[in-house]
């Protein structure tokens, strides 16, 4: 509750957890808030760039779709999109940082030298590569974030355990018979999870901003899916008259990564002790 005191407390992370929670209930009842939910693959010719109206409040799009509409279902794939990829980031660098950390050596740095590798190619031209390889598809670009955003975790507990293995607490155990696992998921883990909470909620800014741009590029899913990216992409060639049909899903974009920022900021000063120690 002292922490959930302190996030409120936090005006940027208030906002940044306000701007969250409401993609998560646009992502979930979008089929109730759309005015238009068949408009997500419809062509209505007629009404073919429209500008924002008391009828279509974010206009029309080169289909005659509500842009709004499809604003909202996209919600639904930018979550899935950056949860999974974050999700299975974490489930292969935690472990990855944890196992070179506590061990050392050769396993640690065989370990740690696969992560640099990954981390020398710049992460967006690495997942411009794999998507390209694998072809545009939403899974496609799950799976590139994936396989290029796990080192950032792994780096991150790595420097973690490095520095808590020297610890009383853990030495403390092991001389109490624990055994390797043990102090591994008991001691060390809980105690990096702060870090790797704050990684997280700035990773998933981070993430969704990257699957824009590749959707942006044309790598991510397919039309006449309603992914942000591709549809900005597909409103270059009709700016700047119709200014709407990109500023919508920009505008988005912009909300929603500012959102998983602001909260991160504000969760690393409430989970950060040495950081709030410093502040003072």
């Amino acid at each position: 509750m002292t922490a959930l005191k302190r996030l409120l407390a936090d005006r940027a992370a208030s906002i940044g957890a306000a701007l969250i929670l409401g993609l998560i209930l646009v992502a979930i009842f979008a089929p109730v808030l759309a005015p238009y939910p068949g408009d997500v693959t419809a062509f209505h010719l007629t009404e073919r760039l429209q500008p924002p109206s008391a009828d279509h409040l974010f206009g029309t799009d080169r289909m005659g779709s509500d842009v709004f509409s499809r604003i909202l279902f996209g919600a639904r794939i930018t979550i899935t999109i950056a949860v999974i990829a974050v999700g299975v980031s974490v489930g292969i660098g935690v472990p990855i940082g944890l196992i070179a950390g506590y061990y050392g050596g050769f396993p640690g740095g065989f370990l740690m030298r696969t992560s640099d590798i990954f981390l020398a190619v710049p992460q967006i031209v690495l997942a411009i590569a794999i998507a390209q390889t694998l072809g545009p598809s939403v899974e496609n670009v799950i799976l590139a974030l994936s396989l290029t955003y796990w080192p950032f975790w792994a780096r991150l507990v790595y420097a973690e355990t490095r520095s808590l293995k020297a610890q009383t607490f853990v030495e403390a155990a092991l001389a109490l018979g624990a055994s390797d696992l043990r102090v591994m998921v008991l001691h060390i883990l809980p105690n990096t999870a702060s870090a790797i909470i704050v990684r997280t909620s700035i990773g998933m800014g981070a993430t969704i901003l990257t699957a824009a741009a590749l959707g942006f590029l044309g790598l991510g899913a397919p039309p006449p899916t309603p992914e942000w990216g591709r549809t900005i992409s597909e409103a270059r060639e009709f700016l700047p008259e119709a200014w709407w049909y990109a500023a919508a899903p920009g505008l988005a974009i912009f909300l929603v990564v500012m959102g998983f920022n602001l909260l991160g900021d504000g969760l690393r000063d409430i989970l950060d002790p040495k950081l709030r120690k410093g502040s003072r």
